[in-house]
């Protein structure tokens, strides 16, 4: 029987612990669940507590302080032993797997090629939650900034969201996907190496899909498995938005030079400029932190 591992990182998320962790024996259906990590970026609340007393036998990881979405990952998976698995399924701790949700997935690591593969993700109501990106291009940042990513998602192939539900009803590879719900393929695990912990919290999946296919390691979608994600903060909370909107030019200046990423920067911020003017609150935040890189953010809110 094929065997997974499941890493769920948290931090103060004993609201939504439970109910991630009382999932995993139906979404594992058919498959060895070898082993169950929780790291934790030192929560304040009962997330250790209610992980140590859960049903399933969980191994409770202790990152430290809170060192972000990458550091955790990397702290979880270095509780497992790889040579034993067929997979890691990376979760946020507010994610519900589906009965049968984690066998499709497993299933497409199979496939020559495949190093990341990522469920169908819902909202709690059933909805579609896109969780697709195409290729992040300088282009497309000036799309998403005149007429918005949700809207540029839906003119074929123009933005970087990809928001058709056509595109969600087969299978395919993706440029990148959200990292709430990643099926990793422990080989891809070893040549990759280690999440970038410099992005704190934001486009460290970003960063990682496009390491993988540096490497010939495609990400996968795969609509047989289904979870359902009930989502961040990061489209209320000026601070986080603040950080994803920075953290998406860091990364695309890193990979493409300072000609290219002054343009993608120019156009990031002309669109959140445009929607700060019309009075979006966490626009006025990014636009702020794009204009003073300096104040980079180095530690995530407490």
């Amino acid at each position: 029987m094929r065997r997974v591992a499941v890493v769920i990182v948290t931090y103060n998320s004993a609201d939504v612990l439970q109910g991630c962790l009382d999932s995993l024996p139906s979404g594992a259906a058919g498959v060895e669940l070898a082993a169950v990590v929780v790291a934790d970026n030192a929560s304040k609340d009962d997330s250790t507590a209610l992980a140590e007393r859960a049903d399933l036998r969980v191994t409770v990881v202790q990152v430290g302080r809170n060192a972000g979405y990458a550091a955790a990952i990397n702290a979880g998976i270095a509780a497992l032993d790889l040579d034993q698995l067929d997979g890691v399924y990376v979760l946020n701790p507010d994610c519900r797997l589906r009965p049968g949700a984690v066998a499709p997935l497993l299933d497409c690591l199979k496939h020559p090629g495949r190093g990341i593969v990522v469920p169908y993700m819902v909202n709690p109501d059933g909805t579609l939650q896109p969780s697709l990106r195409r290729m992040p291009t300088v282009g497309r940042a000036v799309a998403e900034a005149v007429v918005g990513g949700a809207l540029a998602g839906r003119m074929g192939t123009v933005g970087e969201l990809v928001t058709d539900p056509r595109d969600y009803a087969r299978p395919g590879a993706f440029a990148w996907a959200t990292g709430a719900a990643l099926m990793l393929s422990p080989r891809m695990i070893r040549e990759v190496g280690a999440w970038d912990e410099s992005f704190l919290l934001y486009s460290e999946e970003t960063d990682y899909c496009l390491r993988a296919a540096d490497l010939g390691w495609a990400t996968w979608y795969e609509p047989a498995s289904v979870i359902e994600h009930i989502g961040g903060a990061s489209g209320v909370d000026p601070v986080l938005a603040s950080l994803l909107v920075v953290n998406k030019v860091r990364l695309f200046r890193r990979r493409h030079g300072p000609v290219r990423g002054t343009a993608y920067y120019v156009a990031v911020l002309a669109g959140e400029a445009v929607r700060a003017l019309a009075g979006r609150r966490t626009s006025r935040a990014s636009v702020v932190a794009l204009l003073r890189p300096s104040r980079r953010m180095t530690a995530l809110p407490q």
